[in-house]
């Protein structure tokens, strides 16, 4: 019998404290009103002292595990995607793994920035397909604000912290839809940090310390003239057509990103579109389980319905993919 995977349980964890925009505004010179308009947010996660990258992670891992009704012991592999684990060994996964008692898995970190969750899942949805492993733990994870230039009216405003995961596992039929991915490194100065870890660092406090850039308008065009075709091939690959797509779910960038994909795939009024950046803001590789799981959680979405994810950033790398809702 062909094996076939699916989401089986998905689990978050938000910052305790939430920083409106009227605050950042106030320390950048801007106005609450221009944030919003121009973002979407209204109020950001940021992480405390206590709120580790590691912590939030294992967090979101263990209510995912609760979610699926699945125990540590069964997972083959865990799979972290994030841009802010600040030490390249050992990898954010193998913590995760021991902190959570996935003591059996095989465990690594990818890099693909905001595209990172759905670039994760689509790797865990082979792994299980192939027999690999029964139960993959994939996770977002983000600590934006350790590499935030709180100075910068460019970032200083949509960045923020949190963490999501999912648990993927085997089933008789698709629920996984085929990844549709890409790179446009042509646009590979539109984001990502303004310098590299250079060793004089240590000895020249001149030197500036690198943080996350972005060329907001770089992105924005590309996003709004690239996307609508990798969504529709996304949805093709699956077998599907628009029509059957319950839930919208793309990377928590903008809210204007967001409505002009809505627009150009002239999504109907009775799909459902994930607004979670009004009060998360934008977190990166953990902003599309943090949006799935609060439409689950406020019950505008249900198990079994079919969403549509996608995710897009520096490099400029996107991934879309049909999953159907745990």
């Amino acid at each position: 019998m062909t094996r076939h995977s699916r989401i089986t349980g998905i689990g978050v964890y938000r910052p305790q404290r939430l920083v409106p925009s009227s605050e950042i505004a106030e320390r950048l010179g801007l106005s609450e009103e221009w944030i919003v308009k121009r973002s979407g947010i209204e109020r950001r996660g940021y992480a405390g002292p206590d709120e580790t990258l590691l912590m939030m992670a294992s967090e979101a891992a263990i209510n995912a595990l609760e979610h699926a009704d699945v125990t540590p012991e069964q997972i083959g592999c865990v799979v972290v995607a994030t841009t802010t684990h600040l030490s390249q060994m050992p990898s954010l996964a193998s913590q995760v793994a021991f902190t959570v008692g996935a003591h059996n898995a095989g465990s690594f970190d990818i890099l693909a920035a905001c595209a990172g969750f759905p670039y994760a899942v689509a790797l865990a949805s082979d792994m299980v397909k192939a027999g690999t492993a029964d139960h993959v733990l994939v996770i977002g994870a983000e600590r934006i604000t350790d590499i935030l230039d709180e100075d910068d009216p460019a970032t200083a405003f949509l960045f923020a912290d949190g963490a999501g995961a999912a648990v993927i596992g085997a089933c008789e039929s698709p629920r996984i839809g085929p990844v549709v991915w890409g790179t446009d490194g042509s646009r590979a100065g539109a984001v990502g940090m303004t310098g590299y870890w250079d060793p004089a660092l240590r000895t020249d406090p001149s030197l500036p310390w690198p943080r996350l850039g972005m060329k907001g308008w770089q992105v924005y065009r590309w996003a709004i003239s690239e996307l609508a075709r990798v969504a529709r091939e996304a949805v093709e690959r699956a077998g599907m057509k628009l029509a059957d797509i319950d839930a919208f779910v793309p990377h928590q960038a903008n809210r204007l990103i967001t409505e002009e994909l809505v627009r150009q795939l002239e999504l109907g009024e009775d799909t459902v579109v994930a607004e979670d950046i009004t009060n998360t803001g934008n977190t990166s590789a953990a902003s599309i389980p943090l949006a799935l799981e609060r439409l689950l959680a406020a019950g505008e979405v249900t198990s079994g319905m079919n969403a549509l994810t996608m995710g897009f950033g520096s490099g400029l790398v996107y991934a879309g993919q049909v999953v159907e809702i745990p």
